[in-house]
């Protein structure tokens, strides 16, 4: 009897391990081609990318068609860069998270301040609808608020609007979730001392709750970079930099669009490509590192 019981152990114990392996041999597989495509575009812009980036394509304007044609035809790298692109993204960014990073926070926290109320619930609602709207609608919107009535044209104001409105949702959601991780004591704590509301705000829920929000934010930044569709209804795109909010700027999602319009602008997309990927690479890379120490702070 206890020879019929060892085997059927060891036999369960054998099938047991078989699954195992199988297990882990489908999802290494799955891995690997869930990681693949990403590695295969990475290799694809790194390969045709790197040639055309230098000192000149971060401090030069792009070049026209007969030069970039010129160029190609002659073998050599194209002249010029994406300077304008560059300063016009960081302009609109920079504008877009004045805008949406306080509004967003202070929708959040009222949010989590008052969770069951009918007004928090119809914001939350609305806040999930317009997180699922797409991009090019809310370049429409921000044409038919600034383009038309304000600016009286195509500006870097009206492309910032639309970027802002974009990154409202990201850091709505992701404050409200941040605040809700703080333990209720801290709160109570700060209240029991007798400090006022807006220092609980300011000096315990946002503090508490950084790293939770700096991802957030990071997130809004990192989707609004690389979108298109609200700055041609916008922002429209400018050859030259430009610092003027009310008159018309590049993008570098812009500069990939124009370029790809053009047969002899191709090595500038996949650098302007190449560069776009590290940059919100960096961007990560730092806010995960700021985070961090925040967090062991």
């Amino acid at each position: 009897m206890s020879i019929a019981l060892d085997f059927d152990n060891g036999s369960l114990v054998a099938k047991r391990k078989l699954k195992n392996s199988i297990f882990k041999v489908g999802m290494i597989i799955l891995s690997i081609l869930t990681v693949s495509p990403i590695v295969l575009i990475i290799y694809e812009l790194i390969v045709k990318g790197f040639r055309q980036i230098n000192i000149d394509f971060f401090t030069q304007n792009p070049p026209d068609t007969f030069e970039a044609m010129m160029a190609v035809s002659a073998g050599e790298v194209i002249p010029g860069g994406i300077l304008n692109g560059l300063t016009g993204t960081l302009l609109m960014v920079l504008m877009a998270s004045v805008i949406a990073i306080p509004v967003g926070i202070m929708i959040g926290i009222f949010l989590y301040e008052n969770p069951g109320k009918i007004y928090s619930n119809i914001i939350r609602n609305l806040t999930e609808i317009l997180q699922g709207v797409p991009s090019i609608v809310l370049g429409l919107i921000a044409y038919l608020w600034v383009v038309k009535p304000i600016t009286g044209g195509y500006s870097a104001l009206a492309g910032s609007v639309s970027l802002a409105i974009m990154m409202l949702p990201l850091i709505v959601r992701s404050t409200e979730e941040s605040m809700k991780m703080i333990p209720d004591t801290l709160k109570e704590a700060a209240y029991a001392l007798g400090v006022p509301y807006h220092r609980v705000v300011l000096k315990v829920l946002i503090p508490s709750s950084f790293g939770g929000l700096f991802t957030g934010i990071l997130l809004a930044v990192s989707r609004v970079i690389g979108e298109t569709a609200p700055l041609m209804l916008t922002t429209l795109g400018n050859p030259m930099v430009n610092w003027d909010i009310t008159k018309p700027t590049s993008a570098m999602p812009l500069l990939i669009w124009e370029f790809y319009n053009d047969p002899n602008m191709v090595d500038l997309i996949w650098g302007t490509s190449l560069f776009l990927m590290i940059f919100i690479l960096i961007i990560n890379l730092i806010s995960k590192q700021i985070a961090a120490k925040k967090k062991i702070n």
